[in-house]
């Protein structure tokens, strides 16, 4: 359930926000080998992680995703356009015909690198019960990247939130669709796709980057006419 921000946009919970966290961690994040199947380890490789999502940049971009229906939708629209995979289309269509544009969003702050949201009170929430391990890539003078390791304890909450939790049966969708989406690219590579958006590119800076569902819904009608079926 969300509650409403002195902005008037819908805000989370610190209790939803850490799921929806550890969701988007446990689709995304690659693999890793046994310790044992590695000559050279890591050092600081958490002894018992399973999974690795790379970059701060890349976390934020799948999470402005899962929070904003309306882009999702357009960037299936782009897939589809592409690659002529109807699937993505009606995916879109799904988003589209029901009230996720509305109910489901929750907007983001535009700032130099884009979408952002601050994650501190989610992550600690997972680095605190151990499902999560942050680790910070440069000196100390200046961090250039944050890593976040999902333990075995990680995934098996995950785990457990897709098979006993129904009411997250959304996010649990809508993160591993997001996963899929942007599989093998890099936080530099989504947020250069998010750019491409001209109502995100040209939100201030500070500023709530806005809906743009009335735009994503006149493309899926086009489509529609073309495809010869019904857009809702």
């Amino acid at each position: 359930m969300s509650t409403t921000r002195v902005d008037g946009n819908p805000a989370t919970s610190r209790a939803q926000d850490a799921i929806r966290i550890l969701l988007i961690i446990a689709a995304a994040a690659e693999p890793l080998p046994p310790p044992a199947a590695t000559e050279h380890p890591a050092a600081d490789r958490p002894p018992d992680a399973v999974a690795v999502l790379e970059s701060q940049v890349r976390l934020q971009k799948l999470d402005f995703w899962v929070r904003n229906p309306d882009f999702l939708a357009d960037e299936l629209l782009n897939e589809f356009e592409r690659h002529g995979d109807l699937e993505c289309y009606r995916q879109a269509a799904a988003i589209l015909d029901s009230d996720e544009p509305h109910v489901r969003r929750y907007p983001m702050l535009r700032f130099l690198f884009g979408a952002y949201e601050s994650l501190d009170d989610a992550l600690a929430v997972l680095t605190s019960t151990g499902l999560v391990v942050r680790r910070k890539r440069g000196s100390s003078a200046r961090v250039h990247r944050h890593d976040y390791y999902l333990t075995r304890s990680g995934r098996d909450a995950a785990d457990r939130i897709l098979r006993e939790e129904p009411l997250f049966g959304y996010f649990v969708e809508r993160t591993r669709f997001v996963a899929r989406l942007a599989d093998g690219q890099r936080g530099t590579h989504l947020k250069d796709r998010q750019y491409e958006q001209e109502e995100y590119r040209n939100t201030m800076i500070g500023e709530h980057i806005g809906s743009i569902a009335p735009r994503v819904r006149e493309r899926l009608d086009r489509y529609a006419v073309v495809l010869g079926v019904s857009a809702s």
